[in-house]
């Protein structure tokens, strides 16, 4: 597959599937960028994607094959999940192991409800099925595969009806043998069988861990892969022939191959590029440390930025309705032992709906009203209020239409919407309901962003915010002064900066290989064997994808824990070459990290459980924000003033509506309403707004309100 490194310079498109838009980014060569957003179609994704491609082709006056590569978000794979319509999955695993999956950690995410339930085996036990086999901790052969009973076992599998299976037997990390004849023999047997293999999907320590990452990978795997080759098949009858990557779960690109085989990678797609193009952003303007605040139609999502690099994990855990990863909340989701960023999710978006529980209180989300029907001044028929109409009644909104003028909208219908199901229910009046429900939508996001900072040990108030997606720009003052935050930023195409992300980001391949040995006892020879082997590996794969030793590096990290632990650290190494003036500098790394982690540290001896390498190409044609200019009709909007109210209480107040090409260096007072193609830039009393020279609009809050 080529990527576009050895080719001419092309045109280059970043497309992110939203719940109730598609963004999309066309890239020229010369540094022009044009928009469109699309809304999303539930039942073919992909259309979304080939309507609004087809309306940016005609806008940039191009050929469909002038095209050289697609940077896709897809949430395929996590939708999948979510709604429960994977494949029929079945486990073939070692005999006496059935159950891993259902007995986890014995952990539950709150403490004392009783009414909480596990979530449900991806894999149904009456197809989980033990295999005479046993390798122990060694990597030693103790009871050799049972190839007759391995066949019989999955033809009785195939007979029910499984389209997909994982292999996970035990130790299979230290030594893979019988997964890979179990591979060979099914798929001599079963050709028409999907297989994921522990030992390729992921081949470390923890028999829970593995095998929910390889039964999460195989029942998102035919839909993943169904759902990419459509893809390419439509793109290629509009005559784009392009490369198309998938964007990681960690920020970086995949090819379409990779993806398919391995889709558990790609389960946070979407929203790991707009965290990308903020690291992009914040290295622009000189801000190290930010908040990731991106706010979309179904979902808001919180992640940091320290020292210009995204936080990163090497577990989470995939659930519905409030997701806040952390090392000290687990059990309530599946498992997904793959490197990802570090993201805080919580069920706010524009769509999300308002309603009130049994026992009166105001709840927004986390049902959303999605791409279709869609808020209800959409006027698709939905007559529940959401986020939007709040916004819409407010005057935050354009009355007329979203989208540039694409989308036409009804405010009469959020006001009906409002008043019936809260405004009268509760006793209270438009306005009063209105900012309500936004206000309850606030203080979720606000607990997401808690959650990977205060929750962290870091202090929201010693950071900027950078905060885009369709809402971003229009919650992200008041979210801010929630948390004590004095600095917004509203990068360029806000509205579709996931998208733009995933034109910056770079090809990443992680591999890892167990050792699982005291740190003393592991010789930097060999070590450095491994090391090179794993990066010999990657630089296979990312040849493969078009990237040459030029374009290609290699970064090593060591998963670190103290003798007796049960969980580790990840600790970079700083120095590719593994001597012990290297191994030294790891200790004490680790050290480091661990007190500030965890607030104290040992002299307890070092265990090294696994050594890691990350294997990136760095794209030439990598989208340079510095350098880019957005097509201006994205930067229109309507100009005049409207009644806006900005404070429960209190009288609209007249405001300035300006289009965001207006606003220049020179700072302008608040109220102000900034519209533009793809989002709205809320500037309340007390703020103040200015572009700075790359064309992100910067608000300082000059003052918290009493």
């Amino acid at each position: 597959m080529n990527s576009g490194n050895s080719a001419p310079q092309g045109v280059r498109v970043g497309c992110d599937i939203g719940g109730t838009f598609t963004d999309i980014v066309l890239a020229m060569p010369d540094g022009r960028l044009f928009v469109n957003k699309t809304s999303t179609t539930p039942h073919d994704l992909g259309e979304a994607i080939t309507s609004g491609l087809g309306k940016l082709i005609a806008q940039a006056g191009i050929r469909a094959g002038d095209i050289t590569e697609i940077v896709h978000g897809t949430t395929t794979a996590s939708n999948t999940i979510l709604q429960k319509v994977g494949a029929r999955t079945g486990v073939l695993t070692t005999e006496g192991f059935r159950d891993v999956l259902e007995i986890g950690r014995i952990r539950t995410p709150t403490m004392f409800d009783l009414g909480w339930s596990k979530p449900e085996p991806l894999a149904t036990r009456r197809w989980r099925r033990g295999v005479r086999e046993r390798i122990d901790a060694q990597g030693r052969v103790v009871a050799p595969l049972d190839k007759a009973q391995l066949l019989a076992e999955a033809q009785q599998l195939v007979d029910e009806g499984v389209e997909s299976i994982a292999i996970c037997f035990l130790n299979s990390y230290i030594n893979p043998a019988h997964e890979l004849a179990a591979k060979a023999l099914l798929e001599q047997r079963f050709p028409q069988l999907l297989l994921s293999v522990s030992c390729e999907v992921l081949p470390e320590i923890k028999e829970y861990e593995r095998t929910s990452t390889t039964v999460v990978n195989a029942y998102i795997l035919p839909a993943m892969r169904t759902y990419l080759a459509r893809l390419k098949t439509d793109l290629e009858r509009m005559g784009v022939h392009a490369s198309l990557q998938v964007m990681a779960s960690n920020g970086g690109m995949m090819g379409i191959g990779s993806a398919s085989d391995k889709p558990v990678f790609a389960v946070a797609s979407g929203p790991a590029g707009g965290v990308a193009g903020a690291a992009r952003i914040g290295a622009l303007g000189g801000d190290a440390d930010l908040i990731v605040f991106d706010m979309g139609g179904t979902t808001a999502k919180a992640s940091i930025i320290t020292q210009g690099e995204p936080s990163l994990t090497n577990e989470y855990e995939f659930r519905d309705g409030i997701s806040a990863p952390s090392r000290f909340v687990k059990g309530g989701g599946y498992v997904l032992k793959v490197p990802a960023i570090d993201i805080a999710e919580v069920g706010a978006g524009g769509g999300s709906i308002a309603w009130i529980d049994a026992g009166g209180l105001l709840c927004v989300g986390p049902e959303s009203a999605g791409a279709s029907p869609g808020p209800a001044c959409y006027g698709n028929g939905n007559e529940r209020p959401t986020v939007t109409d709040a916004n819409m009644v407010l005057g935050y909104l354009n009355p007329e239409a979203l989208a540039g003028g694409s989308l036409a909208v009804k405010p009469g219908l959020s006001k009906a919407a409002i008043l019936r199901h809260v405004a009268e229910p509760l006793g209270l009046d438009l306005l009063a309901a209105a900012h309500g429900i936004r206000q309850v939508a606030n203080v979720n996001m606000a607990r997401a962003i808690r959650a990977v900072t205060v929750e962290r040990g870091r202090d929201p108030r010693d950071m900027s915010m950078i905060a885009f997606g369709g809402g971003g720009p229009l919650h992200a003052v008041a979210v801010a002064r929630l948390l004590g935050i004095r600095r917004v930023i509203a990068p360029i195409m806000a509205g579709v900066f996931c998208s733009a992300g995933m034109l910056s980001a770079d090809a990443e391949h992680n591999f890892v290989k167990a050792v699982l040995r005291p740190l003393a006892d592991c010789p930097p020879a060999e070590l450095a064997a491994i090391g090179n082997a794993l990066t010999d590996k990657g630089c296979t794969v990312l040849a493969s994808e078009g990237y040459g030793p030029d374009d290609a590096s290699a970064v090593l990290a060591a998963d670190l824990r103290y003798l007796g632990q049960s969980s580790e650290l990840t600790v970079p190494l700083r120095s590719a070459q593994i001597d012990a003036a290297t191994i030294g500098q790891l200790t004490r790394d680790f050290q480091a990290l661990y007190h500030q982690t965890f607030g104290y540290s040992s002299d307890e001896p070092l265990e090294l459980v696994n050594l890691r390498v990350s294997a990136r190409g760095r794209s030439r044609q990598r989208l340079d924000f510095g350098a880019c200019r957005v097509d201006a009709t994205a930067l229109q909007g309507t100009a005049g003033t409207r009644p806006v109210s900005f404070a429960a209480g209190e009288a609209p107040v007249p405001t300035r509506v300006m289009p965001r090409a207006a606003l220049s260096a020179e700072p302008v007072q608040g109220p102000l309403i900034i519209e533009s193609y793809d989002t709205t830039i809320v500037v309340p009393p007390r703020c103040s707004a200015r572009a700075d020279r790359v064309g992100n609009i910067i608000i300082d809050l000059q003052e918290q309100p009493e």
